[in-house]
C-alpha cells in the first residue's frame, strides 16, 4: 500500500503530524544476512520469517494492542530487539512500548527497581516508570521527593499491590507523607498490603507519624534511624503492642542495600535511562563555570556541590544510629528476620523476651515522675529510702 514505484513513498496522517511508514521507504536489505563461503565468495542468505516478522513486531511495538498469552521466550526475544531499536528511551515511544509488556508478563520485565539517589531520573523518567507492575523491591532512597510527589500516588496504586520491599529514606517526609502514603490501605483496605520491609530513616517524622503505621499487618522490619523519633520506654512499649514489633540489638542486613538492585528484562533500560540523563546537562555547565570564574566563587559553588554527591550522602548516612525493629510472635516463635540477625538461640531469645516484656511492663504501669525520681537517685540513696 506505501511502496509504489510509480508514486513514491506515501504519508499518512497520525495524531495531527504526517509522517512516513516504516514499509514506505525503498526496498529493506536487513532482511538479508551476508556471510562469505569457504572460496572467498559473498553470498547471502534470507532471514526466517519469524527473524523478519519479530523485526516487524518491534519496529512497531507502541502499536501493538496486547501481548497477553505471547510465549515468554518469544517476549523476552521481542522485548532485546524493541530495546536495539532504543523503543524504551525515546519519550514518545517509551510509556506505552512498556506498558505492552508490563500488561502481559508482570514481575517479568522489571522485579526490582533501585533508584538510590537518582532523584533527576525520576523527574525525568516518571511516565515510564509509572507502567511497571508487580515490583518486589523499591528502592527511592536519597531522592528528596518531599510529602506531595506524584510517584506515591503510584506506590499506592494496585500496580505495586505485590510490593514487598520499600525504601524511602532521606525523602523529606514528614507525617503529613506517612498519613497519605497509607490512607489507601487505612481506608479502602488497598496497596502495600502485602509490605514486609519499609525504611523510613533520616525523615522527620515523629511518633504521630508511626501511628499510621500499624495499618501494615504484615511489616516484619522497620527502619526509622535518623528520625525525630526517640527511642525510650513509651516507643518500645508502643511497637510492642500495637505491631508486635521490637528494637534490634544490632542492625538489621535487610536495611543495608547491599542486596538491592535493578533486575528484570528492562535492567539495561534503566542504565540507559542514567545515561541520557547525565549526559543532557552538560552542555549548560561550560557558559556558567566561567562567569563563576570570573568572579571568583567557583571553589565555593564546587564545594557546595560535592556536600550535595552521593559520597557526601553515604558518609552521612554511616554516621546515623541505626534504630530497627523487627516483628516477633509473642506466642511464640520469633520472624524470620530475627533469627537472620541475632546469634542467639530460639530458647534464649524466648526467655530474654518474657524478661524484657516483664520489666517494661512493671516500669510502664509505674507513674512517669516516679520513674524519673528512681533514676536520678543512686544506689546508697535507694537504701536509705528502703531503710525507713
Amino acid at each position: 500500500m506505501y511502496v509504489s514505484e510509480d508514486c513514491g513513498a506515501v504519508y499518512v496522517r497520525e495524531k495531527g503530524e504526517l509522517r512516513l511508514p516504516s514499509a514506505s521507504h525503498t526496498k529493506r536489505r536487513d532482511h538479508f544476512i551476508f556471510t562469505y563461503n569457504k572460496e572467498g565468495s559473498l553470498r547471502y542468505t534470507v532471514k526466517s520469517l519469524f527473524d523478519i516478522s519479530l523485526q516487524f513486531i518491534a519496529d512497531h511495538i507502541e502499536h501493538v494492542d496486547s501481548l497477553v498469552g505471547f510465549p515468554e521466550q518469544m517476549a523476552d526475544k521481542l522485548f532485546s530487539a524493541a530495546e536495539e531499536r532504543h523503543k524504551f528511551t525515546e519519550p514518545h515511544t517509551a510509556p506505552r512500548a512498556l506498558q505492552v509488556f508490563c500488561e502481559a508478563y508482570g514481575e517479568l520485565v522489571l522485579r526490582s527497581l533501585c533508584l538510590r539517589n537518582r532523584y533527576l531520573l525520576i523527574s525525568e523518567r516518571l511516565e515510564e516508570i509509572r507502567q511497571f507492575q508487580g515490583l518486589e523491591c523499591l528502592d527511592l532512597y536519597g531522592c528528596r521527593l518531599g510529602d506531595n510527589h506524584e510517584i506515591f500516588k503510584y506506590i499506592t496504586s494496585e500496580a505495586l499491590a505485590s510490593l514487598i520491599k520499600l525504601f524511602i529514606g532521606a525523602n523529606c517526609l514528614s507525617d503529613t507523607g506517612l498519613q497519605r502514603l497509607t490512607a489507601p490501605v487505612r481506608v479502602m483496605k488497598k496497596g502495600l498490603e502485602n509490605l514486609q520491609f519499609l525504611g523510613l530513616s533520616e525523615n522527620p517524622i515523629t511518633e504521630k507519624g508511626l501511628g499510621y503505621l500499624t495499618c501494615f499487618k504484615t511489616l516484619q522490619n522497620l527502619d526509622i534511624s535518623g528520625t525525630n523519633v526517640m527511642v525510650n520506654m513509651s516507643l518500645k512499649g508502643f511497637f510492642r503492642k500495637k505491631m508486635r514489633m521490637v528494637l534490634s540489638e544490632t542492625p538489621l542486613k535487610e536495611f543495608g542495600h547491599s542486596d538491592c538492585k535493578t533486575e528484570g528484562w528492562a535492567e539495561q533500560v534503566i542504565n540507559q535511562w542514567e545515561t541520557t540523563a547525565s549526559e543532557v546537562p552538560k552542555k549548560d555547565y561550560k557558559p556558567r563555570t566561567n562567569a563563576l570564574r570570573f568572579y571568583g566563587r567557583e571553589k565555593f559553588v564546587r564545594e557546595t556541590l560535592n556536600s550535595w554527591s552521593g559520597t557526601s550522602g553515604a558518609t552521612k548516612e554511616d554516621k546515623v544510629v541505626p534504630i530497627h525493629f523487627y516483628r516477633v510472635d509473642l506466642c511464640g516463635t520469633s520472624s524470620t528476620a530475627e533469627h537472620k540477625t541475632h546469634p542467639l538461640t530460639v530458647a534464649t531469645v524466648q526467655k530474654g523476651m518474657k524478661r524484657r516484656l516483664s520489666t517494661e511492663e512493671e516500669q510502664s504501669s509505674a507513674p512517669l515522675s516516679k520513674r524519673q525520681s528512681l533514676s536520678t537517685l543512686s544506689a546508697e540513696d535507694l537504701d536509705l529510702l528502703n531503710s525507713y
